[in-house]
């Protein structure tokens, strides 16, 4: 007869007991457009579709949202993405000389 083990049933069978944490899902943020009256239609839709891989329709779609409701959602993202973007069309607006305003908030 083979040794038993302190954790294992007299049966044979080892009995292990699975834990699994309870992983959140990380938190994500808006990116926000806002209108103003020097930043041109063209340079909005540019930065939609470069930036934030916007399809020109969309891209146009969001542009015009943003123009008449003076603020519009571009897309939601994680944290160090969203910060990513917005820096990147901050750059591109300030190169262009543009005010455009790029935001993020949490959603």
């Amino acid at each position: 007869m083979p040794p038993q083990w302190d954790d294992e049933p007299a049966g044979g069978v080892a009995v292990t007991q699975e834990t699994r944490q309870k992983i959140d899902k990380p938190r994500l943020w808006k990116i926000l457009l806002h209108n103003d009256n020097y930043t041109t239609m063209d340079f909005v839709v540019l930065v939609l579709v470069s930036v934030f891989r916007k399809q020109e329709a969309e891209a146009i779609r969001i542009m015009l949202d943003v123009h008449q409701k003076g603020i519009g959602v571009v897309g939601t993202y994680t944290y160090e993405i969203a910060e990513t973007k917005v820096a990147h069309v901050a750059e591109m607006a300030r190169q262009a000389e543009f005010p455009l305003l790029c935001t993020m908030e949490p959603e």
